[in-house]
């Protein structure tokens, strides 16, 4: 009798960091259960299987209740414990605050925060019943900046941050770790959906998606709190933004992220 897979979850897993976190837990041993609101991800879990791994991908919009509920019963539908979790879903919107639709701000709070609660809370509930697993929420730098231009994605950023950390410290003496993943600009799809292309930002660097998600990975799996993962410069970009005011980080991101600044 040989040792059965180990199963994880990840959401947001159509493309981009999500997709190679699911790379990851695969090539790490992991059965996969993968999640994205578009069906691109069957195609994404057509990609991920190799070498005996199990991807089953699995069709769900988490800014809704139901959708969070569709994604867990799926989960426990397989008679098997999660061993790992990426809570990686998010988007951005990039604008003027008094510009942007309410909806849209509403639909950032909705899936980046309400929805990583609402899987958290199923998610860690399971584990720290069991005494055991482990469970990665992507946030980013941004949740280390006030961001004009970017007020809710960054506060919702910000949000996610302190939940992560939070988790990690209440569940500190026991078998489930929290570790929070904090990437830069990273090449994704991301920029395109906020509508950011025709900023700074958006045209500025970014980092490669496969190496946000090894060092996240490996974040995990060594048990950290949390991971400043990307390339140098994010790196230091974080740690410059530990030591400067807020008001500084504030003017320095507006510059950035001001709708036609790449011009």
């Amino acid at each position: 009798m040989t040792e059965p897979r180990p199963l994880a979850l990840v959401t947001g897993a159509s493309s981009g960091i999500g997709f190679e976190l699911a790379r990851q837990f695969a090539e790490a041993g992991f059965d996969l259960i993968v999640n994205a609101e578009d069906p691109t991800i069957d195609t994404a879990a057509a990609k991920l299987r190799s070498s005996g791994t199990a991807v089953s991908g699995f069709q769900a919009d988490l800014r809704s209740a139901t959708g969070v509920e569709a994604l867990w019963a799926a989960v426990e539908a397989t008679g098997r414990p999660l061993a790992a979790a990426a809570l990686n879903a998010g988007v951005g919107q990039g604008g003027a605050f008094v510009e942007v639709p309410v909806e849209r701000d509403l639909e950032i709070i909705e899936l980046n925060v309400t929805s990583t609660v609402r899987l958290a809370k199923l998610v860690l509930r399971d584990m720290a019943a069991r005494d055991e697993g482990r469970l990665l929420i992507t946030s980013s730098i941004a949740s280390t900046m006030p961001g004009p231009y970017q007020a809710i994605y960054n506060a919702s950023k910000s949000f996610v941050q302190s939940f992560a950390e939070a988790l990690a410290a209440e569940l500190r003496d026991t078998g489930v770790t929290v570790t929070s993943l904090m990437p830069g600009p990273t090449d994704t799809d991301f920029f395109d959906r906020a509508e950011l292309e025709d900023t700074k930002l958006g045209a500025g660097p970014k980092d490669d998606p496969a190496q946000v998600a090894e060092q996240g990975f490996q974040a995990l799996m060594a048990g950290k709190d949390k991971v400043v993962a990307g390339s140098l410069l994010t790196k230091a970009q974080a740690a410059g933004n530990a030591v400067l005011p807020d008001r500084l980080k504030a003017a320095g991101h507006a510059k950035l992220a001001e709708p036609g600044s790449a011009e």
